[in-house]
């Protein structure tokens, strides 16, 4: 038998031949398949294999979808390798929508990630007819509102027949199939059969370390447990935050609520939880209260945690970020509570004349030294949870002979640390790569799917709580030759609690997809029941019967895609075209558009004090006759602690003020299905059609000067219209004095304080 697979389509010579990956590859060209592989054992290689095979019998297209940008253009650059006579495209978002239509037509492999094929199906620039194959790389992922659960669902609706239309379990079979690849599906039993249900996943094969047919191609990996000791001045402050800690318990306590300094993060996030739905069923004083308690609670635990875990510089940062939030008008009041504390105060006075540093980091030194010092071209990744630890990391390992260490993190940038862009991210993975850096210092985005065989050892600077994330964390190790995986753990904190909840879930993960295999086998496979029915998100079929007129349409922003509403308005009959709207959330005829607000959203934009919700307000009253704002969820009055009084005067300057009406909606099923009744009013009671207008802000000269004053706090629409016919101009409302302020309507001492202190004071910033 040749050593290397021989087919038309893959290339000659490149491709090992491996039992177990061909007996998996049987079963997936079979029917819809989850394929279950220990990290390194080629499951790429298995949907390759499907895909060649697929699209030498039927023709058509195949799309591979995978999580990250660095994924994706890692999965192009294999399949343009893999399968010379095909043209590959890379979908990803720094593509127009545009050039993603023309490549989609000519290409015969396209990988993208799954938000961007979301994207362009429901903008109608694509669709999936002639795909004949779709491989979910992370397979784990397809839950919830991930964009793998819409795209398998459209993939599987027979779109002739129109949106929501159902396939039934043997129509058109040859067409349509997929396949799910991961390395830890998790150890949750229902989970599993979720993401099996949202793929219509028919059976799923498991390979496991102890298969005779794997053996053969595993490689050693050492895995040592390195424990040590908290330092003394850490324990000392640790001793100071509890004092704080225990007041906050104690404070906690007189609202009849028992938390004290050995309560999980479990407990914890349930009271929360309990707290929030007292205040959504109306609440008194003492539920919002003890909601800002707890949040006191959860800071002071997370510094004792920085402290023991991760050493004083991660915790001296946090102290930082705490201290600017508190400073800042939008902060917490518990932030603002711990900032005045006495015992919060002398931690910090501690800290700051604390210079013992953590002695991870000097086994981080050592450890990685040793590596490189015993074998020259070693690659190095180390893991931290927090990106102040991986910068305190990188820092510690510069002072190293031989270690060239760069700090790979995510895209966000949060305070005082800018994030890296996917490019930036992509070029670090080449160097490490090609050998320019030796040592990956990274957060959890390096965890998932990075092919960099020739990684010797993974450091835990610390265990997670996950067995997913510490399953992806190892197997960045052992693929090509021996590796090497360590842990440190400080003794006696949440890292030793950290480990056993991960071992725990890593021993049920593995006894879980056994059983689901149902024998020791050496192939291991399980069939599952066909879905006869596409699940709508939270949605009974007779709500979805009220709205299933056909005819419908709703232009929606393509900023709303993640919210949920979109993909249950599709399953209502409603065709959804998304587009890029300047005004407003949802268009539903020419004169009717909705902005829609979570009650976080409407809580955050009052809060921030750019006043964003009554510009967007005052676009939308300006450019529709029929404007509405449509607030969703149930705990408007249980966001972060804001008064009642606060928001009941926004929402009335909204109703009254701009005359926009104001509906609440439970959840996103709710505002779907109140959408769809708008959509049906305005389209077949009233004969309307959609009509697409309005700019943003193209205000007249009045408006803009109204715009302008009421930009200033304390002073809405009405109050700037009363100050511009007193005054006359802009200018001459900007220089008054106090007093003469305070002769204008509506204007009281503190009003007139406000405006004067925004114009006459100093700039600091």
């Amino acid at each position: 038998m040749s050593r290397y697979i021989s087919h038309p389509l893959i290339r000659k010579d490149m491709i090992e031949q491996r039992l177990y990956q061909l007996s998996v590859t049987s079963s997936a060209l079979k029917s819809s398949c989850l394929a279950v592989l220990p990290t390194g054992l080629g499951k790429t290689i298995v949907a390759l294999m499907v895909i060649a095979a697929r699209l030498n019998d039927l023709g058509g297209k195949a799309l591979i979808l995978s999580p990250t940008k660095p994924l994706v253009e890692q999965h192009s650059d294999f399949f343009r390798q893999a399968l010379p006579r095909c043209t590959v495209a890379t979908f990803t978002g720094s593509i127009p929508p545009e050039k993603r239509a023309e490549l989609w037509k000519d290409s015969q492999v396209i990988v993208s990630t799954p938000q961007v094929i979301e994207n362009d199906l429901r903008a109608r620039r694509i669709d999936l007819h002639d795909v004949v194959h779709i491989t979910f790389d992370e397979a784990h992922r397809a839950v919830g509102r991930y964009a793998y659960v819409y795209i398998a669902k459209r993939y599987f609706e027979d779109l002739s027949a129109g949106a929501g239309a159902v396939v039934d379990a043997g129509a058109d079979a040859k067409s349509r199939l997929v396949l799910g690849i991961t390395a830890s599906p998790g150890s949750n039993p229902e989970t599993i059969a979720d993401v099996c249900e949202n793929l219509h996943i028919e059976c799923v094969e498991v390979k496991s370390e102890t298969d005779s047919d794997v053996i053969p191609y595993l490689h050693d990996r050492d895995i040592e447990w390195v424990r040590v000791d908290i330092p003394s001045r850490i324990k000392e402050l640790k001793q100071v935050l509890e004092k704080v800690l225990l007041g906050s318990c104690s404070k906690l306590a007189d609202f009849g609520f028992d938390v004290s300094l050995d309560s999980s993060k479990r407990e914890l996030l349930d009271l929360q939880s309990k707290l929030h739905a007292q205040v959504a069923g109306g609440g008194d004083r003492d539920s919002f209260s003890a909601i800002s308690i707890l949040a006191e609670i959860f800071k002071i635990s997370h510094a004792i945690e920085l402290g023991e875990t991760q050493g004083v510089e991660a915790l001296r940062r946090y102290f930082d970020r705490l201290n600017a939030e508190a400073r800042s008008g939008s902060g917490s009041k518990a932030s603002k509570r711990l900032a005045m504390d006495p015992n919060m105060r002398a931690a910090i006075a501690m800290l700051s004349a604390c210079d013992e540093e953590h002695p991870k980091l000097d086994a981080v030194r050592r450890i990685v030294a040793d590596q490189l010092r015993g074998s020259l071209d070693s690659r190095v990744i180390v893991f931290t949870n927090f990106r102040d630890s991986a910068e305190m990391v990188t820092k510690a390992l510069s002072e190293v002979d031989g270690v060239s260490a760069v700090r790979f993190v995510g895209q966000a940038s949060k305070y005082k640390d800018k994030g890296l862009t996917q490019k930036q991210q992509t070029e670090i993975i080449s160097k490490f790569r090609s050998g320019e850096y030796n040592t990956l210092v990274a957060t959890s985005v390096a965890e998932e799917g990075l092919d960099i065989p020739s990684t010797d050892l993974v450091l835990f600077y610390e265990p997670v709580p996950s067995e997913i994330r510490t399953i992806q964390r190892k197997g960045r190790t052992g693929r090509k030759r021996a590796g090497r995986i360590v842990v440190l753990i400080a003794k006696g904190s949440r890292d030793e609690a950290s480990y056993w909840i991960s071992a725990r879930k890593e021993t049920k993960m593995l006894a879980t997809i056994a059983n689901m295999s149902g024998s020791r086998s050496k192939s291991k496979s399980v069939s599952m029941p066909m879905p006869r029915t596409i699940r709508e998100p939270a949605i009974e079929q007779k709500q979805l019967a009220e709205f299933s007129e056909e005819g419908l349409v709703a232009y929606i922003d393509h900023r709303e895609i993640r919210s949920g509403v979109s993909q249950i308005l599709e399953a209502a009959g409603v065709e959804v075209i998304m587009r890029t709207l300047e005004i407003g959330d949802y268009l539903l005829s020419d004169r009717v558009c909705v902005e829609r607000k979570t009650t976080s959203d409407f809580i955050s934009s009052l809060i921030s004090g750019r006043r964003e919700l009554f510009g967007q307000i005052s676009d939308l009253a300006r450019t529709f006759d029929k404007p509405v704002l449509i607030v969703e969820g149930d705990d408007l009055y249980g966001q972060r602690q804001i008064h009642p009084n606060a928001v009941r005067g926004a929402l009335t300057a909204i109703a009254i003020d701009f005359g926009v009406p104001i509906l609440m909606s439970k959840d996103a099923t709710d505002t779907a299905l109140m959408l769809a009744a708008i959509a049906r009013r305005e389209q077949q009671d009233h004969g309307r059609e959609i009509v697409m207008h309005g700019t943003r802000s193209a205000m007249m000269l009045p408006q803009q000067q109204e715009y302008v004053v009421s930009a200033m706090p304390e002073i809405g629409p009405v109050v700037a219209k009363n100050l511009l016919r007193h005054f006359g101009t802009v200018a001459a409302v900007m220089s008054a004095s106090r007093e003469e302020l305070m002769t204008v309507e509506l204007v009281g001492p503190k009003t007139a304080d406000r405006i004067r202190e925004v114009v006459g004071g100093e700039y600091k910033g």
